[in-house]
């Protein structure tokens, strides 16, 4: 058995949306308004016009990665170099998901433990696909 990476870039299509989606709920779930509203309204600017870059990031990631499967998965030097940049953008990610953030205070009920660990095993997904994308080893040939 293979894996067909096209098909494995398009999952990794549908979880930048579903990683958007998450991303959408989570200043409601951790009472993010609350905490920007004593900051300089420069500093809670910043914040929001970081959080939607993030978004639109994510957005691109989808869209590039489902159009462009097949073409990410044939392994020309482009699509190599945009696999591998997404691999180190996940797998830093990945690591801040790790070591950086501490979510246990917000881990409140067992919605929000089961809905933490789908999105880790997203953020180890993500960097295993498109490195994998990224190296073309034989054995996917």
């Amino acid at each position: 058995m293979t894996l067909d990476l096209a098909v494995a870039l398009r999952i990794a299509a549908v979880l930048h949306l579903g990683l958007m989606g998450a991303g959408l709920l989570m200043p409601r779930v951790v009472g993010m308004r609350g905490y920007l509203a004593s900051l300089p309204p420069f500093i809670r600017q910043l914040f929001w016009v970081y959080y939607t870059f993030i978004g639109l990031c994510l957005v691109g990631f989808s869209l590039i990665t489902i159009v462009f499967a097949d073409t990410l998965a044939g392994g020309g030097a482009l699509a190599r170099a945009l696999c591998a940049f997404f691999a180190v953008f996940w797998t830093l990610r990945l690591a801040v998901a790790t070591w950086v953030f501490d979510m246990e205070p917000y881990l409140t009920n067992g919605i929000r433990r089961v809905g933490y660990r789908v999105l880790n095993l997203a953020f180890v997904y993500l960097p295993v696909v498109y490195a994998l994308a990224a190296a073309k080893p034989r054995w996917l040939e």
